[in-house]
Formats: C-alpha cells, structure tokens, sequence
C-alpha cells in the first residue's frame, strides 16, 4: 500500500491511540504498560548521546538494564558494544540488535530534554552531539522488546542474543563486534531482526522490503596530480583542474550509460579540492565520492569504471605515465543491506494481524547503508536478516506536509523529532513479536 493512501487517517488519529487486533492484545497491553518508563529511558538517551566508538556510557545503562531482565550480558564487545545471551531450551537463535551511536550534530528542535552535550567528532571539530538518526528510538525500543521476551519464555524456546551495537553511523560497529568474535565467543543467529525509525513515513506505520533495503556505500578518494604553473600560461602546464573537470563530468555516465536502469545506483563527487589563487594552475587536486549499490557485481562495475574513467581521462589529457591519477577506496565499506524474501514471506502477515494491514505498507529501497547488513553477510547461507522501517514523522506535521505546509525534517537533521512514543512502541512491538513467531514453542 502506498503511503499517502493512509495519510488522512493518521494524520487524525493519535499514534498512541492505535488499536490492535485481539490476538495481539496481550503484549500490545504489556508494552503499553512498560511505556512511561521506556520514554523516560528514551529522554536519558537522548539528553545524554555518545559519539560513534564513544558509547561507554550508554552501553553501561543498557547493560545493567538487560543484567536486571536476567540476561548474560557482556560488555566491551568489538570496542564498546554490548552482547547479552538468554537461552531457552532447543530451539532456534534470534539475534535482536539496536545501534547507540549520536552525531556531530548540534540540536535545535527545542525538545525540553534536547541535547546539550558538545564533543569534539574526528574530523577535529567541536560540535554539538544530538541522536538525529534516532538510535535513541532504536534501544528504548531494543530494551522494550527485552523485556517482554524476558516476561514470556514460557511462550517461546530458543536463543536470544540481544545487541547494543557501536559505530554505525562511521560503519564500524558492527564489524568490530563480529572481529571480536561475535560469532565464536556468542551463539551465532540464524536470524537477525532490527528496526529503523523513518523520516518519511508517518509515525507508527511499518514500512518493509523485501530483498535488497540499503546500499552499499563505498568513500572512494581520486588524487589527480598536474603539472602547476602561471594561469597566464597554461600551455607550460598540465592542468589537473582542467583534467578533474573532465573526470567528473564522464563519471556521470558510470550510471547513465553503463548501470542496468532497473538496477540503480549513484555516483555522486561530494568535494573537489584544488588550487589557491586566480592565476595558479596547481599541481594537484583531490576528488572525494560517495558511491551507492546494491548487488555486489554493480559495485564491482562502479569501482572498476571509476578507476577506468580516470585514467582514460588522464591519457586523453597527455598525463605523462608517472603521473596518473590515484584512486583509493576506503576498505570499511558498508554491504548492501539484504532482507531474505523467505523471512519477509513469514513475518510481514504476522506484522499485518498486528497492527493491521493499514499500519504495515512495503516501501521501496534506499540508497542509504546500515551496517545491520553485516550480521547476515558474515554467513548468508545460514542467517536470514530482516530490518523494518517504523514511521517517526508525528501525525500533526504529516498533515502539514500532505498539504503542502511544511517541509519534513530528514534524519541526520538538527530538527529530527520523531514521534517517540509511537516508534518506541512500535518498534518494541514489531522486535517483539518477530522473536515470539521466530521461537514460538512447537512449530
């Protein structure tokens, strides 16, 4: 279902007044119950963000919290995250995971419990620090989740491993923690399940897809070296601003020209930096990209193209050899995100009798990365992965943006004020639920 076809409803009804389904009544009430407390952990949270690698803090409260449920819980994992393990009986493992990490971001949405915490990011820069990707949203929802798991193992059989994961926004949590052993020192899933709050759906509503979700994200840095001198007389030089001008124009047909168009992709040059004065032709210059995939054969293509249409520009241009342009690629990528159609098959109707089929729509991919991607990637034959989307967007400033007046704040905004009540009890729920069908006891 497309999302503006429920817009009028919701935007008229509180997100926090949805009804569910009999059959979901029972943890829909108990979660209902645990709300007022998992908000104020939500306003702790958001009051006090960690930066990526940084969460020693936040890790240690989500950590007592799970120690209190009764779970095995381990801290320093891969750095700073956080592994608690709740076994069963025989049965399957489930693998519930949340990431922790803040932003370089200085607030402004004039929450009363909005963020004054300042740090100084690793680019050098003293800046605000705000949760504007809603990773706070994402462990109250984690710990909601918990919780009722921890209330209800006479309901299922199995293996919980419940994670608080570092560093996703630099895409290195995650293969920290599995570096460190995630998968040896803890039993491994053969499922993995997550959520994300959504910008662009309205609070409360779950948005899924099934097979490719994000992308993968590639930095790919090019050096272009010339041969500098006087801007009055460029034919003494080779210029390499001339010649980056000519690589980024032909990397636009990477994607125009060369990508299927039923398989999309970006190519996008995020910074040129070069030269310092009218009149010098430099010796050098820089380019800084960003490039976004899915399948691993397109990336392959774009990173080989990339370095194809540099060097070819170079030739073109007379470069000597010895000076042809450089291409690096940041090795800490992070894989397209991959959602097992098998595991959307069984658990998107369970999510419909839950919240009803208005509340659960399919959305299309995204050309953002999560680095969820790499639980699943570490052994795609054996573990299935699923993360959902949960609306933020309050209904109030759906509507304005339905009717033209308002422009929706994005995640990673200073505006970014989700409807927390909504995607706290979602989430929790949607975790919840797809552990109890995962693990329910005699299937």
């Amino acid at each position: 279902m497309h999302i503006k076809t429920i817009a009028a409803s919701l935007a008229a009804a509180s997100t926090l007044a949805f009804a569910s389904p009999a059959a979901a009544q029972s943890l829909s009430e108990s979660i209902e119950r645990d709300m007022p407390e998992l908000m104020e952990l939500y306003r702790e949270l958001h009051a006090n963000p960690e930066l990526s690698m940084q969460e020693t803090q936040t890790a240690a409260r989500l950590a007592g919290l799970l120690t209190d449920m009764g779970y095995d819980v381990t801290q320093g994992v891969g750095e700073t995250g956080v592994v608690a393990v709740m076994k069963n009986g025989a049965g399957p493992t489930v693998l519930l995971r949340a990431d922790m990490d803040a932003l370089p971001v200085t607030e402004q949405t004039g929450l009363p419990y909005a963020s004054k915490v300042t740090a100084t990011a690793r680019s050098g820069v003293e800046s605000g620090v705000m949760h504007a990707c809603g990773h706070d949203t994402h462990m109250a929802g984690l710990i909601g989740a918990a919780r009722q798991l921890s209330e209800r193992k006479d309901e299922w059989s199995g293996t919980l491993v419940v994670i608080g994961q570092p560093g996703e926004e630099v895409g290195e949590g995650a293969v920290a923690m599995l570096e460190d052993g995630l998968y040896d020192r803890f039993p491994k899933p053969d499922y993995a399940i997550a959520f994300h709050d959504a910008a662009q759906i309205p609070a409360g509503v779950v948005g899924y897809a099934s097979g490719y979700a994000l992308a993968n994200v590639d930095s790919v840095d090019v050096t272009i070296p010339g041969v500098g001198g006087h801007g009055a007389y460029p034919h003494t030089t080779k210029d390499p601003v001339v010649l980056a001008s000519a690589i980024v124009t032909r990397l636009q047909t990477l994607v125009s020209r060369e990508q299927n168009p039923q398989d999309p992709a970006v190519v996008t040059v995020g910074a040129i930096h070069g030269g310092a004065k009218h009149n010098i032709i430099p010796d050098e210059v820089k380019l800084q990209l960003t490039v976004r995939s899915y399948s691993d054969a397109s990336r392959d293509g774009l990173l080989k193209g990339i370095e194809r249409i540099a060097r070819g520009e170079a030739i073109a241009s007379g470069m000597p050899e010895d000076k042809m342009p450089t291409v690096t690629i940041d090795p800490a990528f992070t894989p397209a995100t991959y959602n097992n159609p098998e595991l959307v098959e069984r658990l998107i109707p369970v999510m419909q009798s839950t919240f009803g089929e208005q509340r659960v729509i399919e959305t299309p991919a995204v050309m953002g990365g999560e680095d969820f991607s790499r639980y699943r990637r570490e052994d795609p034959e054996n573990i299935q992965s699923l993360i959902f989307w949960v609306g933020g967007v309050p209904a109030e400033n759906w509507a304005k943006s339905e009717a033209g007046e308002m422009t929706l704040p994005s995640l990673h905004s200073p505006f970014w004020a989700p409807d927390a009540d909504a995607v706290v009890q979602t989430g929790a729920t949607v975790l919840a639920q797809s552990a109890l069908t995962l693990m329910a006891k005699g299937q």
